[in-house]
Parts: C-alpha cells; structure tokens; sequence
C-alpha cells in the first residue's frame, strides 16, 4: 500500500494491479493518530489500495480558505472517487459552513449508512440483541442550509424534500437489505404535521416498497419510533429516513448499542463515497494515545466492501471482534471494568492485527456485501401546474399587534382581482375569526386568492398587490405561489383554517 501520488498513467497501472486508489484525510484533534491506526490495518489485512494524502479541516480554515478544503484536493477526490477521512474541526464564528455537509452535498453523495449493532457482553450495551442500520438522506432537508432573518424575531429554516432525493434513498435502503440477508425495512417521517415534505418521502416509500414483496416493511410517525428504537432497537432492521430525523437516530442508536466511538459511517453516492467514524474529533484527548480507532476502522470496512474487496473487509472486521471478545478493549469502552485489558490507540490496532485470521467464537461472524448505489429514477408523468394565489409575508409590528386591524388595512388594498382568504401567525390562523389567546410575533403570513369572476391570477396579478401594499407602506419579505398540480393543492391549508 503506497503513500505516493501517481499521474494518470501511473494510477492506470495501480488498477490493473489491484490496488485502488484512495484519498486519505488524516483530520484534526484524534484524527491524526486514528487515521495512523487504521492505514496500519489495512496494510497489515493485506488491503489492495494506492494511497493519495489530502489536508482538510483546522490547518485549511485557518490558512484563509473558509470552505477548509482546497482545490487540489477537490481534484483528488474526483479521481479517486474514494475518501476516508478521518474527523475534522470546523472552527466556530461566522463565515465558516461544515465541509462534511459540503463534501456530501457537492459529491452527490445521497446515502449514509451507519450500522449499529450490540457487542454485549464484550461492550456493555442495554440492549444485547440490537442490530440494525440507518440509512439517512444526506443532502436535502433542512441540511440545505437555506436560512433567513425575516423580522426582528423571526428567522425561517427551509426544509426541501424532492421526489428524485426520496427514490435514490428509499431505493438504497431496500437494496442494502437485500445485499445483507436483512429482512425489513422502516420509514420514518413526521407527515402527520408535515404532509407535503415528510408526505412526498412516504408516498415515495409506499411506491417503491411494492417491488421488494420479499422485504417486509412499514411506517412509523418519526417521534413514537424514535422512542420505539430507543427502548426496543431490537424491533428494527433497516430504518430510511429524511436528513435531519437520520442525523439524530443514528446517533441514538450508535449510543444505546454501546458506544458512539463504535459507529463507522459510509457516505456513498453514484461516483464518489467518503467514509468516516461517526464521532467528532474530540480534541481534549488528541495525542493522549487513549482514542478508540474503532469508529474509523469500521468506516473502513465499509470501504473494503465498496471497493470490492470483501475477503480483506470479512477478515479485519473478525479481527476487530475477536479482540473484544479477548477483553483488549480501549478506555472509553471497557469503563472501569477490572477484567478486561485497558491499552492505548497504537496497541488497540497491534492486538487487532495480531488476531488476523480469527473469526469471533461468540458474536456473529462479520458478512460483508457491495451495494449498488445507481439507479434509474421511475418517470414521472409531468402535472399541469395552474397558479391558484399568493401568500404574502408581512414584517408588521403595529396597532398592539391586533391581527383585526391588519385584516382590515389588508381587505382595503385586495382590489377586484384578488382577495384576502385567511392571515396566518406562525403558522395559525389569526384573521379572520381568530382567538385572542393566539400569540403572535412580527411576522405574519397573509393568503390572496382570486376574487370571484376575475378569473385564474396571474404573476402581473401578483405583481399588482405588492405594489399596493408598497405604496401603503406595508413591508412584505417574501411570497410564495400558491399552486395546484393537475388540479390538486399544492399548499399547506393554516392551521385552523
């Protein structure tokens, strides 16, 4: 396994040979020291790789590059189309974005797989018969980063759910299941409160789960199975699931199964995938050589998988189990406990090697399976999309706030085209009809349809209003078009309307 960059006609030659090339980050705080680790591993399973080092993270930020990664190293990712990377810091303070979210979004890498799975009584664990894995969409939701201050106490957060994101995942996930001998497959959302986002992704599930009559699956509302998965881990397989839900669960289910300084995680899309322990980097301990390697090295056995070497991806992951059944386990892990044997980073990895070739005699023996992760997207028939009405956001701080009294000035500037249909204040219906008991801030979303006989509106109709409440001097922040698809509302009614 080399650690130098080869040209083009070099990296050819690598491949013909066997060995894959792979870019290497060996990240910030523990990162460096569980990255050193893992290479060992994989040199000493007789891994097939060519290495490419990048730098990432700390030294990058503070080198003036705010997106913590520089151009050479984008070139090498796209040759690659193989990166583990060890955990990163991104600096606190403004200007600053995540580059895992950057790197997964940019990449088109959709998937993000983090197996969790009991290791009791090796690694104490409530739930000794927990297995299961989450397959979480990694790059739409609220993790699109599109964020506003609207007002003087109002800041919105953009959820973006789309069809092709939903198929890729959902889609990913059954194919997971199936690859893996796994017999069902979940789906969590929140589209009894959400019913168009969260509602698209489990439509979208309910679609997809008739081809794969061989799995078994179902749905659950996201808050009664996180809480299922929490006191019942057992109950569960596959769970797929939106960005945000994903990101929390996976989580929890890598705390409750032992430890999250376990959990690996692949980031897998059609060209490229990363692969990565799920942790942070954890600087109060850097350089300490008491950081549980753990994490990265099952990352890097989902590598192995997708690489195509299965044989030295079954062989270090035995290896890895064999040692905790041997009690050699890292501080963070063996929690005081006066039987097993506490060692360091660079011991842990030597005492995995030293059991290479030797499958675990109690837990169950690692299977390893590649996962396709290109599909062909289903067509969509296109909708005939008809514009319906306009909802206008207000920032209005006037009259105590009196919803009436907005509702009146409003009615006045409608005009013959359009008409007021309801005002809204954090997504509750105020006006008209409203209760006094309903607290309202600055900021107020108010609905126009069009008037009676004045026909279908129009963005020169649209146009029109704004230009009234303007000269009125009402200050609008924002609109969004109020749609119909092949006849079909594509709106969220307000709450109580």
């Amino acid at each position: 396994m080399s650690t130098d960059t080869s040209t083009n006609a070099d990296t050819e030659q690598v491949r013909d040979t066997g060995a894959v090339p792979v870019t290497v980050a060996r990240g910030d705080g523990i990162g460096p020291e569980i990255m050193d680790a893992v290479l060992f591993l994989l040199e000493e399973a007789g891994a097939r790789l060519d290495i490419e080092p990048i730098q990432v993270g700390r030294e990058v930020y503070e080198r003036g590059i705010t997106s913590g990664i520089e151009p050479e190293a984008w070139d090498s990712l796209r040759s690659t189309r193989v990166f583990l990377k060890a955990p990163i810091t991104t600096p606190q303070g403004k200007g600053y974005k995540s580059l895992n979210v950057t790197i997964r979004k940019t990449l088109g890498l959709f998937a993000n797989v983090r197996p969790s799975r009991s290791y009791h009584p090796f690694v104490p664990s409530p739930h000794p018969d927990m297995d299961l894995v989450i397959v979480r969409e990694n790059e739409e939701d609220t993790y699109g980063g599109i964020e506003h201050r609207q007002t003087q106490e109002v800041a919105q957060c953009l959820k973006l759910i789309t069809r092709p994101g939903s198929e890729r995942i959902i889609r990913y996930a059954f194919e997971y299941a199936r690859a893996h001998g796994r017999k069902a497959v979940t789906c969590l959302t929140k589209d009894n409160i959400m019913k168009m986002t969260d509602g698209l992704f489990h439509r979208v599930f309910d679609e997809i789960r008739t081809e794969y009559t061989d799995i078994e699956s179902d749905h659950w509302i996201i808050d009664i199975g996180t809480a299922r998965l929490a006191t019942r881990p057992a109950d569960f397989d596959v769970v797929v699931l939106p960005n945000l839900y994903g990101d929390i669960v996976s989580d929890v289910a890598a705390e409750i199964s032992g430890s999250v300084g376990l959990a690996g995680s692949a980031n897998v899309g059609e060209k490229v995938a990363m692969f990565e322990a799920v942790h942070g980097s954890a600087p109060d301990i850097a350089g300490q050589d008491v950081a549980n390697p753990s994490g990265l090295l099952h990352g890097a056995i989902m590598m192995l998988e997708h690489i195509g070497q299965p044989d030295v991806a079954e062989t270090l992951h035995n290896a890895w189990l064999r040692t905790l059944e041997e009690g050699v386990l890292t501080a963070d892990v063996a929690r005081g406990r006066d039987s097993v044997e506490v060692v360091g980073c660079r011991d842990f990895a030597r005492a995995v090697a030293d059991r290479l070739g030797k499958k675990p005699q109690e837990l169950r023996p690692a299977r390893a399976a590649e996962v396709s992760s290109s599909y062909a997207l289903k067509p969509v028939k296109k909708a005939t999309k008809a514009l319906h009405g306009v909802d206008v956001f207000l920032d209005w701080d006037e009259s105590d706030r009196d919803p009436d009294v907005l509702g009146a000035r409003l009615e006045a500037l409608t005009g013959p085209d359009m008409k007021l249909v309801m005002i809204t204040n954090r997504g509750v219906k105020v006006y008209p009809e409203g209760f006094p008991e309903t607290f309202c801030t600055d900021h107020w979303r108010c609905r126009f349809v069009a008037s009676e006989g004045a026909g279908a509106p129009s963005h020169k109709t649209v146009l029109g209003l704004l230009d009234r409440l303007q000269e009125d001097g009402l200050d609008f922040i924002k609109t969004e078009h109020l749609y119909t698809f092949d006849g079909q509302r594509g709106y969220s009614l307000g709450q109580g309307e």
